[in-house]
């Protein structure tokens, strides 16, 4: 039986679900766990794994647009659910080209298992301790910001190793969280996005086999896997916040209707509208660019895709902010939910690449150099 998964229609059936206690799970920093079994039932965190590998076979553009409206219900649902799906593009993308990446995918699509990242906060350099130990490697490392974690099953993951002959490198591999070693911090008390369950993910002394080592590469510098993974994950992530930006513009635009007489408000909602439409073109053209998987891997994109991420960001904020404004002394109060908003939409700011990070990697590569490191 072929399988069909209509992502366009269920996101409007367990949307309304999920906003259920959206302002009780944020005062309390509880993980959006029962939404995760919900995820799971309809199969949505294989749904971008080809159909003939055992997946929903969607596009990347449809899960693009499924996380931005499921975050006008639950924007750290979306925002978590995010993270898992860049690394099933990121798989999926490789596999099409010939790269490893089936043997992750049929695993997704036979289980629905979770996939946590700690790319972002790794970067080039990543961090943690290395160790050479009988058929592999030990590793003991602090990974922030492993959004999903309370229901994550395998962390895809890289620590920086002191290779004897070719000296500093950084070793990307899995690890399953029931591997010994493996346990979570309970730190997750931020600003916004508090339910996506984003722990530390702690290794201590983790065996990692040989085998399971997919990439290494020089330490501190751009190596080509991050054309793939910034190309395919920042659609995706920035879909979320757009999403965040528009439920925010609503709320202000049902306000300030309530207030049409006031000769400020036209032109607020001006002023919200162009914020707004801004975020959107620059998220719309980074899935354009993304191409549903079809792009060429190369620096000239993944510039693009990382000037647009900015773009949208530094707008999805001013929307918010700007929402507000609009709202009125109503959007002060916390039950009118864009404080909330507000709050969620900051995280986008963090995402690879932060504003100034990105203007000095496109200013480098505008001279033709290394876009991060010198020499």
């Amino acid at each position: 039986m072929t399988r069909h998964l209509d992502l366009p229609a269920l996101v409007h059936i367990i949307g309304p679900r999920f906003a259920e206690g959206a302002a009780e799970r944020d005062a309390t920093d509880t993980f959006v766990d029962a939404h995760y079994d919900v995820l799971k039932e309809h199969k949505v965190f294989s749904a971008l794994v080809p159909k003939e590998l055992g997946g929903g076979g969607v596009t990347h553009r449809t899960m693009c647009a499924f996380l931005r409206e499921l975050a006008h219900y639950c924007s750290s649902t979306a925002l978590a659910l995010s993270m898992h799906q860049h690394l099933v593009a990121a798989a999926a993308y490789n596999h099409r080209n010939g790269r490893p990446g089936q043997k992750l995918l049929e695993r997704v699509a036979a289980s629905e298992v979770v996939l946590i990242s700690t790319g972002a906060a790794d970067w080039m350099e990543s961090n943690g301790s290395v160790e050479r130990a009988e058929g592999g490697f030990r590793v003991s490392a602090r990974k922030p910001f492993a959004s999903g974690s309370p229901r994550g099953g395998v962390l895809v993951t890289s620590a920086p190793y002191e290779d004897p002959k070719e000296g500093w490198q950084v070793l990307h591999f899995p690890v399953p969280f029931s591997a010994e070693g493996v346990s979570l911090a309970d730190d997750w008390r931020t600003l916004g996005m508090r339910a996506t369950g984003s722990q530390t993910v702690i290794l201590d002394k983790v065996l990692v086999p040989e085998e399971s080592v997919v990439l290494r590469r020089p330490r501190g510098r751009f190596h080509p896997a991050w054309n793939v993974i910034l190309t395919v994950a920042m659609p995706l992530i920035m879909s979320v916040y757009t999403g965040v930006a528009e439920a925010a513009a609503a709320i202000a635009r049902e306000q300030a209707a309530k207030r049409r007489d006031d000769p400020s408000v036209p032109y607020l909602l001006g002023e919200l509208t162009n914020e707004l439409t801004t975020a959107q073109l620059a998220t719309d053209d980074m899935v354009r660019l993304a191409d549903d998987l079809n792009f060429s891997m190369g620096l000239d994109v993944t510039d693009a895709i990382l000037v647009r991420k900015t773009i949208a960001a530094t707008h999805v904020i001013a929307t918010v902010e700007k929402a507000l404004e609009a709202a009125g002394g109503a959007g002060f109060y916390r039950r009118l939910g864009l404080e909330r908003l507000l709050r969620d939409a900051h995280g986008a700011q963090f995402h690879p690449l932060p504003a100034k990070r990105q203007q000095r990697f496109t200013g480098r590569v505008a001279l033709g150099l290394d876009p991060i490191a010198d020499g």
